[in-house]
């Protein structure tokens, strides 16, 4: 006979109902709003959702527009200000700020932003975590948005994990997630097309035949099938 019962019940697992919600954005629409304007859940489900996800509205976030589509400009009206090390320096804030609020034992910072162009690994920038840190201080044009994510978690003791393809984990961030006992996980969640893509490719190399290229159609409207289309 089949058994079912909630995962928590099999494994040592926080509860659903006590994960508190929060995050940043550049886009200052609510959640709810956003999920209707992105048009990928079913419209039942948004409708379950929508009264929930209406009352959370992202914090400023970090906006390097050299790292994604030109495209995304329209929509950053939530932007933070000031050099990468201010804006470093207020996502910890924020950080800190959540977790006392909440009374939070455990904060996950979970990035699921807009994929970004890879940032180039050059000597003295962020090749080690000394020189990472170096050079948001000293607002460095080749420190991504999601690299000071995620150096912003690890300062603040906080698991970081990368949800898009790009190089976010450059060699400083490995270096000062090592030197902090923190974890960093992640190059993309590969769900849907990016996991087929993958799975085929595989295959195809494995039958002898080599992929020269590979075309994708975002057909649901959400906004990373926007940046990616620019």
């Amino acid at each position: 006979n089949g058994v079912y019962t909630p995962l928590h019940n099999l494994l040592p697992m926080v509860h659903p109902s006590e994960i508190c919600w929060g995050g940043w954005d550049i886009n200052s629409m609510n959640l709810g709003d956003a999920m209707r304007r992105s048009r990928v859940l079913e419209y039942d489900l948004q409708e379950q959702l929508y009264p929930h996800m209406k009352e959370i509205v992202p914090l400023p976030s970090v906006y390097f527009p050299d790292f994604i589509a030109a495209n995304q400009s329209e929509r950053a009206d939530n932007v933070l200000e000031g050099s990468k090390q201010d804006q470093m320096e207020q996502i910890r804030k924020d950080i800190v700020d959540f977790k006392a609020k909440n009374k939070l034992d455990k904060v996950i910072v979970l990035w699921t932003a807009n994929t970004e162009r890879f940032a180039s690994v050059e000597e003295g920038v962020n090749d080690t975590a000394d020189n990472l840190l170096a050079s948001i201080e000293r607002d460095e044009p080749e420190v991504s948005a999601s690299t000071v994510f995620a150096v912003a978690s690890i300062l603040e003791g906080c698991t970081f994990i990368n949800g898009s393809p790009q190089n976010t984990f450059v060699p400083g961030v490995m270096e000062l997630a090592k030197r902090h006992q923190c974890f960093i996980a992640g190059d993309d969640f590969k769900s849907g097309q990016t996991k087929m893509k993958s799975v085929l490719v595989d295959f195809l190399v494995s039958a002898g035949i080599k992929p020269v290229s590979i075309v994708s159609y975002n057909h649901l409207g959400n906004n990373d099938g926007k940046n990616l289309s620019a």
